[in-house]
């Protein structure tokens, strides 16, 4: 099975070395969609995964695996799709116009370097216009970002860039893991998680 893998904003595709070595082992073949938010609009995005979609995987079984970002590029993309994926893994999926990206997207630097897409992350109404996933989906989030006194989320809990509430999609299930925003690719129990889900849709599908 392939599954396919959207970095999130800042990254790169090697952010995933990791997961993809570990999904390499257990019989997925890991394919690496990278974009440059500098460059890149959110709408030419969308539709070079969708080629990248049709290029890549053809008519097999896949699964597709975002963080951050690229969960919104998930959630955007596939409901155009007609060759859907058997399911949908959002790894810290900013649901909403979030704190942090309100806070940073007025920033010149931020609006040079993030670009359009990083500027639709601080926007509401384009938030609330992607439509819901029709597929099945499993969001992670991560609790082990600062909370008290001096973290900006107080005593919310948080994976150091999103608070777990902005994390939370209705009718996706959701479980929180106590890892950071930059690393939650890496953790081995998500990970298998991933590879046990995909594998029960397979077999349910066959």
């Amino acid at each position: 099975m392939d599954a396919i893998l959207i970095h999130g904003l800042g990254r790169t595709p090697l952010a995933f070395s990791v997961l993809a070595a570990r999904l390499w082992k257990s019989n997925f073949r890991p394919l690496f969609f990278g974009y440059s938010v500098t460059f890149e609009r959110m709408e030419g995005c969308v539709h070079r995964l969708e080629r990248f979609i049709k290029r890549r995987v053809g008519g097999r079984e896949y699964i597709i695996i975002g963080h951050s970002l690229g969960t919104v590029i998930t959630r955007t993309t596939v409901p155009r799709l007609t060759h859907k994926p058997l399911a949908c893994f959002l790894l810290t999926p900013p649901a909403q116009a979030c704190k942090a990206a309100r806070h940073f997207a007025p920033r010149r630097w931020v609006k040079l370097l993030g670009g359009e897409m990083a500027q639709l992350l601080a926007d509401q109404r384009f938030m609330e216009s992607i439509p819901p996933l029709d597929v099945p989906a499993k969001i992670y989030a991560g609790t082990a970002g600062p909370r008290g006194r001096y973290s900006p989320f107080r005593e919310e809990s948080n994976d150091s860039v999103l608070a777990v509430k902005e994390t939370i999609l209705p009718n996706i299930p959701h479980e929180t893991f106590p890892v950071l925003h930059t690393f939650i690719m890496n953790s081995k129990p998500i990970t298998q998680d991933i590879v046990n889900i995909a594998r029960s849709y397979a077999v349910v599908k066959s």
